[in-house]
């Protein structure tokens, strides 16, 4: 089955560029497009889309509160923020509304194309760079570990060598690729390992797995590498 993608910017010409790139992929269908948050929010019932590719500043209704409105409709379909302006305000806010995902809109096609598969898939996707300030932030307001605060969790005893390798890698906020190269293994490799890390430690994305590092102390505040 195709993915049903909604693009939701205040630019026309940009929407066509996306779907010039999407109508190229046997996978994916764009099913519509909207000028605003407001527009996107009735068009994603509409069109029963399955991913929306949400702009954050738009006019009327921006793509903040589209997605908390999307989200908190029950909706099923996934939100994936695209932006020019790589900003911590519009990344912490877009992930407390309930985005799937943010990505910068200078992201190159194929990293574009491989978020949106993702974010179908009920994975999250965050730009590196966004992650290592995600880090950053919940470091300042976690416990140190040396306290004795946060006691180590017994789930981690389920990992393989490799998974903890790799483990450490995505909390450095390293992408698949980095940590294929690193490892010297396949990113489909990655993939894998990263989906049965998540498993093991009952966690839903990228996201919680950072903060799940720092509170089990398998990193600590200020730690960067």
């Amino acid at each position: 089955m195709k993915i049903r993608l909604l693009l939701v910017d205040d630019q026309p010409m940009l929407r066509l560029g996306f779907r010039m790139v999407f109508e190229t992929q046997p996978d994916l269908e764009v099913v519509g497009e909207a000028g605003d948050g407001a527009q996107g929010v009735a068009m994603t019932r509409a069109t029963r889309a399955d991913v929306v590719l949400m702009d954050v500043r738009m006019p009327v209704m921006d793509g903040i509160e589209a997605t908390r409105r999307i989200v908190e409709s029950g909706s099923p379909a996934r939100v994936l923020l695209l932006t020019t302006f790589n900003l911590d305000e519009y990344v912490f806010a877009g992930l407390r509304a309930g985005a799937s995902g943010f990505l910068l809109k200078e992201v190159p096609p194929p990293d574009l194309l491989t978020g949106i598969r993702a974010v179908a898939s009920g994975d999250a996707v965050v730009a590196p760079q966004v992650t290592r300030r995600l880090i950053d932030a919940f470091a300042r307001h976690l416990p140190d570990p040396a306290t004795g605060c946060s006691p180590a969790d017994g789930r981690l005893d389920q990992l393989t060598e490799r998974e903890r390798e790799v483990l450490a890698e995505v909390v450095r906020g390293h992408s698949n690729g980095e940590i294929a190269e690193t490892l010297t293994v396949s990113e489909a490799t990655v993939k894998t390992h990263v989906g049965r890390i998540l498993t093991k430690l009952h966690l839903r994305d990228r996201v919680q797995l950072v903060v799940y590092a720092y509170e089990t102390g398998i990193v600590r505040p200020g730690q960067k590498e």
